[in-house]
């Protein structure tokens, strides 16, 4: 069929002006209605993918390549593999669906050919298949992505729709080669690691950028083969990924791929052992609370708080040591994340043992208690939502003596004067729980809050006398010079 399509068509000439593929320089040996005539170059949409001295060419044996494999015999398949995956190495530009399009089927079905060879697992691959495998994968998938020009700031937009690569249905099968080729037990991994090696790996996680999300799936899938097959590459893989989310907290705050590497992350999180490495105690503290600060935070917010999650199952002792990134990292002016930051508390304090939680209680209330009292009422919900988990009240219960004096004043004020019923009703309960839980202590807070009311009331009396002779005593004096004016709020107008 493939031959009937190639008669048919007629080459076309090459554009001097479009760059070609490193790997089409040579014309492609295609059957012809006279034999086998040279195909033209085919014009690459991308410019020079891969190094060659990373991967360099690999000799194509004289097999034809639109060969099927099951007209040739065993121990010429491997040759027929190596040609069929040099002539994918012929790229294009899919943003044209009418441009080479007979070039393009016939690349589609030789990817298809060799997606069911590797899945058969049927010959042991060689150090040439390897290699040229490799080659084919790099000059089909590393490129580099066009700027993004969505919505500034990295903030998640529900306006923003997917972006859809063009080229995906060719990219699918390329990378569902690559997967099979990965996992296939035909692959000797102590031979592919000299091909998918360090820069191999760091040009792969690159591709996580990508704003298409099925790409970034099928990435995350074979990021999950590759750690799991190639042990030597796991320490890389991990500082590859810290390299990644420090040049996005620190820079760029821009990236598509953070939750779905995020999503890789808290599956290997699960799977170190204990006790854990100081490697992986500095990976929690200096990469992992530090992604909590951009402001695109709920665009990853669930995977992160999962992989942070993960952390102090292993090792409880290390949950007192999140509270405080949490506390360095907390937003002011930002309701949304402070919420998100409330639930992330809860879950943390609720998997905490009690010295633990000692250690960090006084910081935590007192910011807390800042929740408690803010204007925005998803805040101050969220917040008094906290006496809502047995665990923590019974935290709280413990270490009554050092948190209702802290949380005392933030009641109260919200009692009297916050806007919200709801959150008036919530504070309400947790008021008459404090008092259940401790009725002495209560009335002290209580008789200590009214001392503090009635010293600062009269503070402010003081203040505002002592600015009333200021006052009359600058109303009488007579104005010389460049002496300064006092100018008092009755004889000021601002015109609105």
């Amino acid at each position: 069929m493939y031959k009937i399509f190639l008669r048919k068509s007629k080459p076309s000439k090459p554009d001097s002006s479009e760059e070609l593929s490193p790997s089409s320089s040579d014309p492609v040996q295609l059957p012809g209605a006279n034999g086998v005539v040279s195909a033209p170059p085919v014009r690459s949409n991308s410019g020079k993918r891969m190094s060659s001295a990373v991967f360099p060419a690999s000799v194509v044996s004289g097999i034809e390549p639109l060969l099927p494999f099951k007209d040739v015999p065993n121990s010429e398949k491997l040759n027929l593999f190596v040609s069929k995956v040099s002539l994918c190495c012929v790229t294009f530009d899919f943003s044209d669906p009418n441009k080479n399009s007979i070039e393009k089927l016939v690349k589609r079905q030789t990817l298809l050919e060799l997606l069911d060879f590797v899945a058969s697992g049927s010959v042991r691959f060689t150090e040439p298949a390897i290699l040229a495998m490799c080659r084919m994968c790099a000059v089909n998938l590393f490129r580099v992505f066009p700027p993004s020009y969505r919505s500034s700031g990295g903030e998640n937009n529900d306006d923003d729709e997917p972006v859809f690569d063009p080229a995906w249905p060719h990219l699918q099968i390329v990378y569902d080669l690559l997967l099979k080729f990965i996992t296939s037990p035909c692959l000797d991994a102590k031979i592919a690691k000299k091909y998918l090696d360090n820069a191999f790996i760091v040009r792969l996680l690159d591709l996580f950028d990508s704003e298409d999300p099925r790409e970034r799936e099928c990435l995350k899938t074979i990021l999950h083969r590759v750690y799991g097959k190639f042990m030597v590459h796991r320490p890389f893989i991990r500082r590859a990924m810290s390299n990644i989310f420090h040049r996005f907290v620190f820079e760029t705050e821009k990236h598509s791929g953070i939750a779905e590497l995020l999503e890789f992350l808290g599956s290997i999180v699960s799977g170190f052992a204990l006790p854990l490495k100081e490697e992986h105690k500095i990976f929690l503290w200096r990469v992992l609370i530090p992604l909590h600060k951009p402001k695109s935070l709920g665009n990853y917010f669930q995977q992160l708080s999962f992989c942070v999650t993960q952390f102090i199952d292993k090792e409880p002792k290390l949950g007192s040591v999140v509270i405080k990134g949490l506390l360095k990292f907390w937003p002011i002016t930002n309701s949304q994340k402070e919420v998100m930051f409330l639930g992330e508390v809860e879950e943390i304090v609720e998997a905490m043992s009690v010295v633990e939680f000692e250690k960090v209680m006084v910081p935590l209330f007192c910011r807390i208690a800042c929740c408690v009292n803010s204007c925005h009422f998803q805040v101050s919900e969220r917040a008094l939502f906290l006496w809502n988990n047995d665990q923590i009240v019974d935290l709280i219960a413990h270490n009554r003596q050092a948190i209702l004096p802290i949380m005392f004043t933030a009641l109260e004020k919200n009692a009297e004067s916050h806007w919200n019923q709801s959150v008036l009703n919530l504070t309400l309960n947790v008021r008459k729980m404090f008092c259940e839980m401790d009725e002495a202590l209560f009335m002290s807070c209580h008789a200590r809050f009214q001392e503090d009311e009635a010293k600062q009331s009269s503070e402010a009396e003081k203040r505002k006398e002592t600015w009333e002779r200021l006052e009359k005593a600058a109303s009488v004096m007579p104005i010389t010079g460049k002496t300064a004016v006092l100018v008092t709020p009755l004889a000021t107008s601002i015109a609105c």
